[in-house]
């Protein structure tokens, strides 16, 4: 359950969300634009940087603070995609495991968002198999050089730079480990090609290709030896994020249904008061409500620093919130019959968007053999 301080840090966003609305979000998005002065302004309001500690620029608090400003601008209908990466994936991997330096250079920038980061680790040929990551770091004297390409990367156009994940040969067993390193979107070698997306929004997706990218030693995030445990530092707030980002899209569909029910009027009365059109929209706040409880214990277990618990709740929430979401939003455009389709009502682009939570950043089906095999005990699948 949210803190009095979480509950007024919810309204705080809620009220800058409705500043903004979804007729700008969707202008930005029509026009190739992005949502820059929302973002600047959140950052300037401390919002991108709550859960950054207080000696670079946060304001100290967990990555459930974070969500809930995510969740918030989504609910208003202006959800920001690059908080799930830049602010809650780059900044949190940097804070927990980059060298003193490393902080003190990027997290100020990430924290007020003056500095934007992207995420890289799916490839084409990888899926949702990680171990199978082909991109390589190699050792050239002091310094590495990166080979491989990455796909369905966000925000590439608006990124200064990429924390990449690649593999490096461990010297005392010869088998590959992951190992993560800024890349400046200008490095040499480095380039970006869009992907032509059907999904209506000011966030792009990109395929990326590293030839020989060279990048100094202060380039590797941490160490070369935190492996599997500085990825996951960074996937487990990504679900969380994730699933604050499809709750945000899923409540403000509610929203407008429910508005729509009370006033739209069929036979001299509203259509809200036909159980077929109530009971399927009371299901759907049920369903959003759940979620955001899995949602918050996965958050609180996170910044307690169990990461082996955040990791179950942390996919748990990512399933049911994917889940409701698609659900709201096609019960949301339901409702409003044809006028569900039109610009004017503010909800057809959502229905693309809703299905984000049960493709990315992982699938629905590999959360349900996360938890058949974790969970449950049962056999692996795969």
């Amino acid at each position: 359950m949210d803190s009095e301080q979480r509950t007024q840090l919810r309204q705080a966003a809620a009220k800058l969300g409705a500043k903004y609305g979804h007729r700008y979000y969707l202008g930005k998005a029509r026009s190739n634009a992005k949502t820059t002065e929302l973002w600047q302004e959140a950052g300037a309001l401390g919002y991108l940087g709550v859960h950054i500690p207080e000696e670079y620029g946060g304001g100290g608090g967990g990555i459930g603070d974070l969500a809930a400003v995510c969740e918030e601008l989504g609910a208003a209908g202006c959800p920001l995609l690059m908080m799930v990466v830049s602010p809650a994936i780059c900044a949190t991997v940097i804070s927990r495991f980059g060298t003193d330096e490393q902080k003190t250079r990027w997290l100020p920038g990430l924290t007020d968002g003056s500095r934007i980061f992207a995420f890289a680790i799916t490839e084409a040929d990888a899926g949702s198999n990680a171990h199978r990551i082909a991109t390589t770091a190699s050792r050239d004297g002091d310094g590495w050089v990166l080979n491989g390409s990455k796909t369905y990367i966000s925000g590439i156009d608006e990124a200064e730079a990429v924390l990449v994940v690649s593999r490096t040969t461990d010297e005392s067993t010869g088998r590959l480990k992951p190992v993560l390193f800024v890349v400046p979107t200008d490095a040499p070698g480095f380039t970006a090609t869009p992907i032509e997306m059907e999904l209506v929004a000011p966030e792009r997706q990109f395929t990326l290709f590293l030839d020989d990218v060279r990048l100094s030693a202060d380039a590797l995030v941490g160490t070369e030896d935190a492996g599997l445990m500085q990825l996951f530092a960074g996937l487990n707030p990504e679900r969380i994020m994730a699933s604050a980002f499809a709750l945000g899209i899923g409540r403000y569909a509610l929203d407008r249904a429910v508005d729509y029910a009370r006033t739209r009027e069929v036979w001299g009365k509203p259509i809200g008061t036909h159980q077929a059109i109530s009971h399927p929209l009371a299901a759907s706040h049920i369903e959003l409500e759940l979620a955001k409880l899995m949602m918050g214990k996965a958050a609180d277990l996170y910044d307690a620093g169990d990461d082996q618990g955040a990791g179950e709740a942390a996919n748990m929430a990512k399933y049911a919130a994917g889940e409701a979401t698609v659900r709201a939003v096609d019960q949301a455009i339901q409702t409003h019959g044809g006028n569900g389709l039109a610009t004017e009502y503010g909800l057809a682009t959502f229905l693309v968007a809703s299905r984000l939570g049960r493709i990315a950043p992982v699938s629905r089906e590999m959360i349900l053999n996360f938890v058949a095999q974790n969970s449950l005990g049962l056999p692996r699948s795969y």
